[in-house]
């Protein structure tokens, strides 16, 4: 897939779901997949403008599978709202002890040279374009977790680093779903399932995972780690950086006196009410990127839309920032968990779609009876409530920049959510 940072490529990509061939075609690699999880991610666009614009082009409710994968996303968000850092660490006990698992990424996955044609091409895919199917990001886990014994932190911080869609919530929690630590029992995969759902070239007969559910189990078990069996040269993984490419820091005269927007990576739209004299500033955070380092590929695709709504991009840590604002009239941005921004601008919650649920849920399908409960259409969902189809698609277009300044597939096969949708 190619991914356009523009909001033109994110409403083009609403425009082209067709639901009914989603709920059909979603597991195959080639399948009805939308491919809007790179901006929903960066705030290119809302959960409920997503399902709303969907909705006006197709019969939908609120059971349809694609309603039910957009919850997996807030889902995910839910569960980080109340357990925090701690969806970095594991959340239960899995089928081994932590001191049973590698720390470190494996260099023949690491270079797409395992010999395994799923995982080789699962990997080279996710270097080449950013993205990852669902399905493949299972096999790919699947195969780290429990059959090379690496545990899922390092692989969870490895691909997050590469994916445009890199969400914490639903990277970490989705990799701890099929190590088991996230989940009552581990995900697991064979040839038989990439066979059904990925093209030739993935097929991987001959291999570790051309065997049995039962005996992969066993696999997954042991505390021996089988090792790969390198095939033919792979490719070079692309670097990772913490530093923006075009930022500078921050310049406390461009904004005194000014009412400020603040453009972050997680909320790449500027609201239609903007008034037009803001002046509107991009900020990259060192703490954040300190700890999580993006390809360049991904700086890419935040940075040059980040560039096409503001007047400037600072890089610096929070302290730095809050100095060089505090001489501003006013300072606002979005929400987002990624980053906290409370003491530096007033924030704003995301739109949301679903009804908050203020217990904690342990499962998906505990938070969607509590979330659902009282929804009989699409309109009482909160996001959407209230709103006629005109009001949600007579939107204003969006502000130039401101120059003034899981079905099983077979027994034991369980299914995952990975990105959303």
């Amino acid at each position: 897939m190619n991914f356009e940072p523009t909001l033109a490529a994110a409403l083009a990509r609403i425009a082209a779901v067709r639901p009914a061939d989603y709920a059909r075609s979603r597991n195959a690699i080639g399948g009805a997949v939308t491919g809007l999880s790179p901006y929903i991610t960066h705030g290119f666009v809302t959960l409920p403008e997503v399902l709303a614009r969907v909705a006006a082009q197709h019969r939908l409710d609120v059971g349809h599978k694609f309603v039910f994968e957009l919850g997996w996303r807030a889902y995910f968000r839910h569960v980080w709202q109340h357990r925090g850092t701690g969806i970095l660490q594991s959340l239960h006990e899995g089928l081994l002890p932590k001191s049973a698992y590698a720390s470190d990424m494996p260099a023949d996955i690491r270079e797409a040279r395992t010999g395994i044609p799923a995982i080789d091409a699962a990997v080279r895919t996710l270097y080449a374009t950013g993205y990852l199917h669902n399905h493949a990001r299972m096999w790919l886990a699947s195969y780290l977790v429990h059959i090379r014994k690496v545990h899922w932190r390092a692989g969870a911080d490895w691909m997050v680093a590469h994916l445009l869609d890199g969400d914490l919530a639903s990277n970490h929690l989705s990799w701890q779903w099929v190590a088991g630590t996230g989940s009552t029992k581990p995900y697991l995969f064979n040839a038989e399932n990439v066979a059904k759902y990925a093209p030739p070239d993935w097929h991987s007969p001959g291999s570790v995972v051309d065997t049995s559910y039962a005996a992969l189990d066993a696999i997954a078990r042991s505390p021996r780690a089988l090792a790969g069996l390198p095939g033919a040269p792979g490719v070079d993984e692309p670097t990772v950086s913490s530093a923006p490419p075009h930022a500078t820091a921050p310049d406390a005269a461009l904004v005194a006196g000014c009412d400020v927007w603040l453009v972050h990576p997680w909320a790449l739209r500027l609201p239609p009410d903007l008034p037009a004299h803001t002046l509107c500033i991009g900020i990259y955070l060192t703490e954040f990127h300190s700890a999580w380092p993006w390809s360049d590929k991904r700086w890419r695709f935040v940075d040059t839309r980040m560039a096409e709504l503001t007047t400037a991009r600072w890089h610096a840590d929070t302290a730095t920032l809050q100095q060089a604002l505090r001489g501003a009239r006013s300072v606002r941005t979005i929400a987002d968990p990624h980053i906290d921004l409370g003491g530096i601008a007033q924030v704003q919650a995301a739109p949301q779609l679903f009804a908050e649920v203020a217990q904690a849920c342990g499962s998906f399908s505990q938070w969607w009876t509590r979330t659902t409960h009282g929804v009989a259409t699409l309109h009482d969902l909160p996001g959407l409530a209230g709103l006629s189809a005109g009001l949600l698609f007579d939107l204003p277009p969006e502000s130039e920049p401101h120059d003034t300044h899981s079905t099983p597939d077979s027994p034991g096969h369980r299914r995952t959510r990975w990105h959303r949708p």
